[in-house]
C-alpha cells in the first residue's frame, strides 16, 4: 500500500485490519471517522504524523498471514457475515450484559454510583442498534445483493424506493456514529474497562463483556463504513452510468 498523508484512515484499515490497533493507541477513531485523512486527523488532535506513519509503515511492512482480507471479498458473501457474525454476536452478548449490568447496580451501585449510567448509555446503544441492524437486513443489504445479482446476470436493477443507495448509507453512518460516541463515553466511565479494587468476579467478567462488544462493534462498522458501503455506492454509480 502507497502511504500518503492524504490517504484516508478507514483505506488504511481495509487494506490491513491490523493497521487498526495503531490508530487506536493513538487514540484515532478508524470506525465511525474513518473518512479522514492521515494529516486532517494528526493537525486537529494534534498527534505526531511521523510517528504515526512510522508505526503503520511498520505494520504494513511486515507479512500478515492471519488477518482476513475482507477488501477482496464480494459484497454478498460480506453481508453474509456481517449478519451472521457481527449482527448475531449483538442479538446473543446485549440481554446477557444487560442482566450483568442490572445485578452490578443493585449490588455495587452505592459505591459505583457511574454504574447506571454505563447502564443507561449501553441500553440506549442496543436499543438504537436492533432497528440499524432490522433496516440494513431488510432494506439496504437485499438491494445490495440485487445489484450484485443483476452484475452476475447483465442484467438491470429497478429504482429503489430510497432513490438512491446513499440515502439509508448516509442514515446508517450517522447511527454508527451516534454508538461510537456512547461506547467511546462507556470506556470512559469504565476507566477503559478497568475494573476497580473491590471489584467482584460478576464486575470483572461484565467490564470485559463491554469491551468484547466495543471492539466487535468497531470491527462490524469497520466492514460496513469502510468497505461495504463505497463498494456499494460504487456499484450503484456503475448502474447508472449504463443508462
Amino acid at each position: 500500500m502507497n502511504i500518503q498523508e492524504k490517504t484516508l484512515i478507514g483505506d488504511f484499515v481495509a487494506h490491513d485490519f491490523r493497521t487498526a490497533a495503531i490508530f487506536t493507541k493513538y487514540g484515532i477513531d478508524f470506525c465511525c471517522k474513518g473518512q479522514r485523512t492521515i494529516d486532517e486527523v494528526c493537525a486537529k488532535e494534534n498527534i505526531n504524523e511521523a510517528n504515526l506513519l512510522h508505526d503503520l509503515n511498520a505494520v504494513l511492512a511486515t507479512k500478515n498471514d492471519s488477518e482476513i482480507d475482507f477488501n477482496s471479498w464480494s459484497l454478498d458473501l460480506l453481508i453474509d457475515y456481517i449478519e451472521k457474525i457481527h449482527h448475531r454476536f449483538v442479538e446473543e452478548k446485549t440481554p446477557i450484559i444487560l442482566q450483568f449490568l442490572d445485578k452490578l447496580c443493585s449490588v455495587h451501585g452505592s459505591n459505583h454510583p457511574e454504574l447506571f449510567k454505563i447502564t443507561e448509555l449501553f441500553k440506549d446503544c442496543t436499543d438504537e442498534l436492533t432497528p440499524h441492524m432490522k433496516k440494513e437486513e431488510m432494506i439496504l443489504f437485499p438491494f445490495v445483493k440485487e445489484m450484485i445479482d443483476a452484475t452476475k446476470s447483465h442484467g438491470s436493477i429497478g429504482q429503489p424506493h430510497f432513490e438512491t443507495v446513499k440515502n439509508p448509507i448516509a442514515a446508517m453512518m450517522n447511527e454508527h456514529e451516534h454508538e461510537g460516541e456512547r461506547f467511546r463515553t462507556i470506556a470512559s466511565l469504565t476507566n477503559n474497562y478497568t475494573p476497580p479494587e473491590d471489584a467482584c468476579e460478576t464486575y470483572r467478567v461484565t467490564y470485559a463483556m463491554l469491551q468484547e462488544f466495543e471492539q466487535d462493534l468497531h470491527k462490524h462498522i469497520h466492514l460496513e463504513s469502510n468497505i461495504l458501503f463505497p463498494k456499494a455506492k460504487a456499484l450503484e454509480k456503475f448502474f447508472s452510468n449504463e443508462e
